[in-house]
């Protein structure tokens, strides 16, 4: 779990500029969904091509808010990445030709390869939550997932961000859920990066244009708040 926070001159900044620091002083249960980004092997397990090491601290976090969640009746959604490739032909040539190194090129797609993609197996994952599969960073640019289209279906208008890594698809989704008029919070402790700096800056961005930036335990407690259906 990453040891930084968002830094107090930003946190003045915003506050000056807008008056308070939170976007959202409750979340309504009845219409919160978490949504945990990229949380499977191609990124969480030693040795693995796209391996984000610090993936594997936030697990226990993210199991026990789901536990809390699914208690509260918000919706669990594990969000999983893959790629077609098919006679030489990618269904996202850009990354794989210009991103990925001639190295490990063929691991990464080898990894991301569609049948391959289950949710990292120490995470609990219950019979009532929903998996969705993207092929783009951001699980809500149009054509990556039917992620938007299931959220509208559950009614759905706000987004708990979790999973990996925190500056790139985490952020990429959140910040187009915020697009798409989803109210949105990252939860600073459930999501994970290569380095401190890159996962507080992606913190500072979406605290300061896209939505809250909250920890699982605070998110909770906007959950709670009496009243809530």
């Amino acid at each position: 779990m990453h040891p930084v926070s968002i830094r107090p001159e930003i946190i003045a900044r915003v506050v000056a500029r807008r008056g308070r620091a939170n976007w959202f002083d409750r979340l309504e249960p009845a219409r919160t969904a978490l949504v945990v980004i990229d949380m499977q092997t191609a990124f969480c397990q030693p040795g693995a091509p796209a391996e984000v090491p610090a993936s594997r601290e936030i697990v226990p976090a993210i199991n026990e808010l789901t536990g809390e969640l699914r208690k509260l009746g918000c919706p669990v959604i594990w969000v999983v990445h893959a790629n077609t490739h098919k006679g030489g032909r990618s269904d996202w040539a850009l990354f794989f030709n210009n991103v990925v190194g001639d190295d490990v090129r063929e691991r990464t797609m080898d990894a991301l390869a569609p049948g391959k993609q289950t949710v990292w197996p120490e995470l609990n994952v219950a019979d009532s939550d929903h998996t969705v599969i993207k092929n783009r960073y951001s699980a809500l640019i149009a054509g990556s997932s039917q992620l938007e289209r299931l959220l509208r279906s559950l009614d759905i208008d706000t987004v708990l961000i979790a999973g990996t890594k925190t500056n790139v698809c985490c952020e990429s989704t959140a910040r187009d859920a915020m697009m798409l008029d989803f109210k949105v919070v990252m939860l600073s402790d459930c999501c994970a990066a290569l380095s401190d700096d890159e996962h507080r800056s992606a913190l500072e961005n979406i605290f300061q244009q896209f939505g809250d930036v909250a920890t699982a335990d605070e998110a909770l407690l906007k959950l709670r708040v009496p009243g809530n259906t």
